[in-house]
């Protein structure tokens, strides 16, 4: 079996969908030596800013030293920058070997997609000998497939509404399920979080008899500077590549995180960390830069609460620009009305991009609710096409935003990829 054979076996398993629970999860690690108990891991949980506040957190685990791994989802362009070590992906032959080994387990036992490659990804990591694993949580907390760790710190970074018909309907019903990952007698981390769901992850906290961290206790706004301050460690003016103030918060988490859990309060060490954050994770879409002139940004913002998180840094810049261009696509289960009603004041055109994927809304879909908000918009049939044009046109007063699912922005960078290739090819 060969990495497409394999990939090709993984991805058949996504028709047995989603299934909430461990015993799936727990029977399979318990074949493969519960390969999860071999290493220590940080589990962190959010319906936005996991992602980063991982990447921050194995960043600066990698300037200490540690040979690190880090499990997120999903995956851009390549299924294997969902397990990595150290920055670098999990090799073709080993995720090959994976498949062909549980093949027939596969057959009999149907795991689910993310069951498998949460497997594999612990399985990686103890057979590499790794110090510490970031895990990211899929879907949720509580009936997670990952929630089968014993996590040196549990960390959740943010709470809004989001899979509201799996993970309950209010905030409280939803932190209540993220807070799944808080474990006996741990450490918990928690980021910005509304006042009703804070509330819960404290009261569950408390009656695990865990410790409870909160970022705000510890970061401070102040005009054009941000600080965070401890009885460990301060930093005067938090610094990172990845922009935007929330950025600075998920940063501030992973500082507090490791000084509090592991006692890391060397500030070059966490300086470097923050610095080398994309080198050493590997993290994508994030105010990603894809183009200087024109400018041209890509960021998943895949709800409202992190569109509204892309705005506070876009407004920064968006006074630059004569024209500004939004090329948008999500998922239909997404709050898509609300996206486009907070992004239309501060883009003149807004085009409309969709992929072939269940989950994602059709350009019918979006121009449907664009309608209602009297919005006009222009559908692009070929995203990756469309920002080639827009680059090629070499117009520096103007700016375009590629936004939305991360399964969008992925599938478009696929293709500029492949462009890319074929033109290198070509010459």
């Amino acid at each position: 079996m060969d990495v497409n054979q394999a990939l090709e076996k993984l991805y058949s398993l996504q028709k047995f969908g989603i299934k909430l629970g461990l015993s799936n999860i727990e029977h399979l690690l318990e074949l493969l030596g519960n390969p999860q108990k071999k290493f220590g891991c940080f589990h962190i949980a959010g319906t936005n800013g996991k992602g980063s506040t991982s990447s921050f957190t194995t960043s600066i685990l990698i300037e200490k030293g540690y040979k690190v791994g880090l499990y997120t989802s999903p995956h851009f362009v390549r299924f294997n920058e969902r397990i990595r070590i150290n920055g670098t992906e999990i090799p073709d032959d080993y995720v090959a070997s994976f498949v062909s080994s549980l093949s027939e387990y596969m057959d009999k036992h149907k795991p689910t997609f993310f069951e498998a490659t949460t497997a594999l990804a612990f399985k990686y990591f103890a057979d590499m000998g790794v110090d510490y694993a970031v895990i990211e949580t899929g879907l949720g907390g509580r009936l997670d497939a990952t929630n089968v760790i014993l996590p040196i710190a549990s960390v959740i970074t943010s709470i809004s509404l989001e899979h509201t018909e799996i993970l309950g309907s209010t905030i409280e019903q939803i932190a209540g399920e993220k807070g799944g990952i808080i474990k006996k007698n741990t450490k918990v981390f928690l980021g910005r979080l509304p006042f009703d769901a804070e509330n819960v992850l404290i009261n569950i906290s408390r009656n695990l008899n865990s410790e409870v961290f909160k970022v705000t206790d510890y970061t401070k706004e102040q005009n054009n500077s941000f600080s965070f301050v401890s009885p460990l460690i301060a930093f005067n003016n938090i610094d990172t590549p990845l922009r935007g103030i929330y950025q600075k918060y998920n940063a501030s988490l992973s500082i507090l995180v490791l000084s509090e859990s592991l006692g890391i309060k060397d500030k070059n060490i966490i300086s470097r960390g923050l610095e080398n954050v994309v080198k050493n994770s590997g993290i994508q879409g994030r105010y990603e830069i894809y183009s200087e002139k024109p400018r041209v940004i890509f960021d998943s913002a895949h709800n409202l609460e992190g569109v509204t998180s892309f705005l506070t840094a876009f407004k920064e810049e968006a006074n630059d620009y004569k024209t500004r261009h939004l090329l948008f696509g999500a998922m239909r289960d997404k709050t898509i009305e609300l996206m486009l009603q907070s992004l239309s004041p501060y883009f003149d055109e807004i085009h409309l991009n969709t992929i072939e994927y269940e989950r994602a809304a059709s350009v019918s879909e979006l121009s449907s609710i664009a309608s209602k908000l009297n919005l006009v918009c222009k559908v692009e049939n070929n995203g990756a096409d469309f920002i080639e044009h827009f680059i090629k046109s070499q117009e520096t007063d103007k700016c375009l935003v590629v936004l939305g699912s991360m399964y969008v922005l992925g599938e478009i960078k696929k293709q500029l990829l492949m462009k890319k290739k074929l033109d290198i090819f070509s010459q």
